[in-house]
């Protein structure tokens, strides 16, 4: 569950987006209600911080994955826009303020990495930078992992398991994500407690990978 100091209109709206998505089947195995829960936990954590719009961010962070399609999926870069659509039409049957469906659609839409969306407002960024957060540390880590397998990638290359001398290709190889995009998140963090958090998790991928260079004879 996810802890918070909400108002009670707030707490309120939370249990609601909550089982909202609970009712929802999730086509990607990396965005099930516990990831959503952690990107909620660090969206109020980061909202407090950045003292932005909670009555904004909280909605976004809850919706911003009710509509979710697989990593390998073709129409994979516009699910973030899909799921805003979703998200004000689920928000306008609960009678919730029109006049923060703008931000709060934007919010979801431009969160994603493929929607290659500009980020407006701190809301946004705030939003963008709790999801990224679920990609980094033990978390992202375990995640990574568990997408790879649900498509049935190789975990590394037997001739090149690090990317020494080749390209890395995550098509392929779930190892050769963490070059192409995992260990560059933090640099992608957009506001300054997010991005120290960041800095810590990308350490301890680091380490990880220490020490599977040390299991696999490297």
């Amino acid at each position: 569950m996810v802890e918070t100091t909400l108002t009670p209109s707030l707490q309120l709206l939370s249990e609601q987006c909550r089982d909202f998505i609970k009712s929802l089947i999730h086509a990607d195995v990396a965005h099930d209600i516990t990831h959503i829960e952690r990107v909620v936990r660090v969206a109020i954590q980061l909202c407090n911080a950045e003292k932005a719009n909670m009555a904004v961010v909280l909605p976004a962070a809850w919706l911003h994955d009710c509509v979710a399609v697989a990593k390998n999926h073709p129409d994979r870069a516009k699910a973030s826009t899909m799921a805003a659509d979703k998200a004000i039409g689920f928000l306008q049957g609960l009678g919730y303020d029109e006049r923060l469906f703008e931000d709060i659609h934007h919010a979801i839409a431009a969160h994603s990495f493929s929607a290659n969306i500009k980020i407006k407002t701190v809301e946004a960024q705030i939003v963008q930078d709790a999801d990224r957060m679920d990609a980094l540390g033990a978390i992202g880590i375990s995640r990574c992992m568990k997408v790879g397998g649900s498509i049935n990638r190789l975990l590394y290359s037997a001739d090149d398991p690090f990317c020494t001398t080749r390209k890395p290709d995550d098509n392929k190889f779930t190892l050769d994500h963490f070059f192409i995009k995992l260990l560059n998140i933090a640099k992608s963090m957009n506001t300054p407690s997010a991005k120290e958090e960041a800095n810590k998790r990308t350490h301890y991928m680091h380490a990880f990978l220490e020490q599977l260079r040390s299991e696999v004879g490297e």
